[in-house]
């Protein structure tokens, strides 16, 4: 079967009490198998999504401030994970209440983010790995967003910091 002989739905219901779920349904033109998929995340999920992916770019903006501009990094992180799409996109674009990323060091910021990367990962790995690699990808388009909001290429601590974003990122098991 070739990929213009699907057609795709996707229903999504957003439940204020129950978190997220996301209903999809492909439907075949040649033989009408249907196949349908749940996930369902918590109040306490998203708020773990949320907290990891404007975390990552928080990371990369804090490391950025020794050779750049921080301003800069956050906005067009902020941007690119505002462009994510499928269910994280949906749970990016929600208000993020109960999201606090404020600390007092990089390494107070780190140990809150990077253990929430590889939770998110985990959590989204078990009930969907597609939504998993979306997710994986959201944070690193992101990342690589605020890493070059200046001009030439990102400095060690810029660098270093990715490497550690990427690492939480495919720590999940």
């Amino acid at each position: 079967m070739n990929s213009t002989a699907i057609a795709a739905s996707v229903e999504r219901k957003l439940h204020a009490d129950n978190g997220i779920q996301l209903f999809e349904r492909m439907n075949s033109a040649t033989d009408r198998k249907e196949c349908t998929m749940t996930i369902t995340l918590t109040d306490q999920d998203t708020l773990t999504l949320r907290t990891a992916a404007y975390g990552a770019v928080s990371l990369i903006s804090a490391a950025d401030a020794a050779g750049g501009s921080p301003h800069k990094a956050a906005t067009q992180g902020s941007i690119a994970l505002g462009s994510a799409t499928g269910l994280v996109g949906h749970v990016l674009a929600e208000k993020a209440t109960g999201v606090s990323l404020k600390s007092k060091s990089v390494a107070e910021l780190a140990d809150q983010v990077l253990p929430a990367l590889t939770a998110a990962m985990g959590l989204l790995g078990k009930q969907d790995p597609a939504e998993a690699d979306n997710f994986r990808s959201t944070v690193l388009v992101a990342v690589e967003a605020a890493a070059r909001s200046h001009e030439g290429r990102p400095g060690p601590t810029v660098a270093d910091m990715t490497s550690k974003i990427i690492a939480a990122l495919d720590a999940a098991c």
